[in-house]
C-alpha cells in the first residue's frame, strides 16, 4: 500500500478564513495542503472595512467599488441616508477576491488542491487522516488522502469537520440568506445609486433580519436572509426588485447559504483540529458582517496551530477562540442584543430606522466598523445615543 503524504497541516475549505491561514502558515514555513471546492460562491454582500485592508494587505485594485453612504428604509418606506465620513466601506467581488486569496497562499507555498472533504478518522499512530474527494479531467470521481499533524475546519457554516472531528462545538443560531448577483443599471435613481449601500427593513420579504442592494461597480447584490422557515427567499428578492425598479436587470447568478451568527462555545478538539470562519460561527449578529472576522479567524487558527506544532501542547489551540473573544466578543454581544430587541417587528425597526437620522450614532457606527473596535473618546456620545435607545424602545420618542 503506498504509505500517505504527511502535511504539517490541513486546510479545508478555501474561503477568506481557510485561504488566510494556508498563506500565514506557509509563511512560517509549515508544509500546508490548502483543500477547496471548485466553483463555490458564498453568497454575500461583499463589504469590507478599511482595517483589512491594512491588517491583510490588500491591495486596493481588488475594490470594485468604495462606498461613502449607507441608506436605511424603514418597513414605512422611510429613507435615512447615512453619509461615510472620513473612510469607506470597501465592496469587492468574492469569486475575484476569494480566488486572490488562494492564490496568494499557493505563492507563499501552500499546496492546493481541488475537493471536497470526506471524512476524518485516524491512522493506527493515531495521527489525523483527512480523506478527499475530487474529479479527473474526464470528471472520473476519485478518493484521495493524506495525514495531517494538524486541521483547521474552515469549511463553512454547515462544517463537516466540525461534525465530524469537533463534535461538542455546540450549534450556532442561523440566518439562511440568499441573494441574486445583477448587472448594474447604468443610471442612478432613487432606488439605486452606485455608491450607496441599502439596508432594507420590511417584515415581508425579511421578518427578522434584513434585506439589501449593495453595489458591485459593474454588478450589485441584491438580498435579503432570515431564520424564519417558510418563507420563501427567492419570492422575496424578486419582490425587492420590483420595488426598486431593478426586476428587469440581468442576472447573472444566484446563491443561498446560512449563515451562522453566534461563535461556537468550542472551537477545538482538544488535539490536533480547530475550527475558522463560518465554521467557528464568526459572523456578526444584526449586520451579517464576516469576511473581516472569518480572516480574523484564521490568522488565530493559524498561529494557535503554529503554537501546537512548535510545542506538541494541545492546549494551545484553545488560543484561536479566546484571542477572537477578547478583542471581538464584547461587539458581537451588543450587536446580538441589538438585533434581538429592534429587529422583533416592524414597529420597533421603524424606531431603529429614526434612530439612525441621529448624527452620534451615524459617526460612532461608521467608526467601529471601519476600526473595528469600540471607541471611548467621546463617552458623552455614547450616553446620548443610550437615553435616545431607550426612548425609542419604550415608545417615549416619535418614529
Amino acid at each position: 500500500m503506498k504509505e500517505l503524504e504527511t502535511f504539517d497541516v490541513v486546510v479545508v475549505g478555501g474561503g477568506p478564513s481557510g485561504a488566510t491561514a494556508a498563506h500565514d502558515l506557509a509563511c512560517a514555513g509549515r508544509k500546508v495542503l490548502l483543500l477547496d471546492r471548485a466553483g463555490r460562491i458564498k453568497p454575500c454582500g461583499g463589504a469590507i472595512p478599511p482595517r483589512l485592508m491594512r491588517d491583510f494587505d490588500i491591495p486596493a485594485h481588488l475594490l470594485v467599488a468604495r462606498i461613502n453612504c449607507a441608506r436605511m428604509v424603514s418597513p414605512s418606506g422611510k429613507r435615512v441616508d447615512m453619509p461615510i465620513e472620513g473612510g469607506y466601506v470597501g465592496m469587492i467581488d468574492r469569486e475575484v477576491f476569494d480566488e486572490w486569496l488562494r492564490a496568494r497562499a499557493e505563492a507563499a507555498g501552500a499546496l492546493r488542491r481541488t475537493g471536497a472533504f470526506e471524512r476524518f478518522s485516524r491512522g493506527e499512530d493515531d495521527v489525523a487522516i483527512v480523506q478527499f474527494r475530487t474529479r479527473d479531467a474526464k470528471g472520473a470521481e476519485t478518493f484521495e488522502r493524506v495525514r495531517a499533524q494538524s486541521v483547521i475546519g474552515a469549511d463553512g457554516a454547515l462544517s463537516l469537520v466540525a461534525r465530524q472531528a469537533v463534535p461538542h462545538a455546540g450549534q450556532p443560531k442561523y440566518v439562511f440568506a440568499y441573494h441574486e448577483i445583477i448587472r448594474s443599471p447604468e443610471k442612478r435613481s432613487e432606488d439605486y445609486d452606485a455608491a450607496r449601500c441599502d439596508v432594507i427593513y420590511r417584515g415581508a420579504i425579511s421578518p427578522d433580519f434584513y434585506s439589501w442592494i449593495f453595489p458591485h461597480g459593474a454588478t450589485a447584490s441584491v438580498g435579503t436572509g432570515t431564520a424564519r422557515k417558510g418563507l420563501s427567499l427567492k419570492d422575496a428578492v424578486k419582490t425587492l426588485r420590483q420595488a426598486t425598479g431593478l426586476g428587469g436587470a440581468e442576472t447573472l447568478r444566484r446563491e443561498g447559504a446560512p449563515i451562522p451568527l453566534r461563535p461556537l462555545r468550542r472551537w477545538d478538539n482538544g488535539r490536533d483540529v480547530v475550527l475558522a470562519g463560518d465554521a467557528a460561527g464568526v459572523v456578526a449578529p444584526a449586520s451579517g458582517e464576516g469576511i473581516y472576522y472569518a480572516m480574523v479567524g484564521g490568522r488565530y487558527a493559524a498561529e494557535a496551530v503554529e503554537a501546537l506544532l512548535a510545542t506538541g501542547d494541545a492546549r494551545a489551540l484553545k488560543r484561536a477562540r479566546s484571542r477572537f473573544m477578547k478583542e471581538h466578543g464584547r461587539v458581537f454581544w451588543i450587536l446580538g442584543i441589538m438585533q434581538y430587541f429592534w429587529y422583533g417587528s416592524d414597529k420597533r425597526r421603524e424606531s431603529f430606522v429614526k434612530i439612525c437620522e441621529d448624527r452620534d450614532v451615524q459617526r460612532l457606527t461608521f467608526d467601529a466598523y471601519m476600526n473595528k473596535q469600540l471607541r471611548r473618546a467621546d463617552p458623552m456620545a455614547h450616553v446620548r445615543i443610550f437615553f435616545k435607545d431607550l426612548a425609542h424602545l419604550f415608545g417615549l420618542a416619535r418614529a
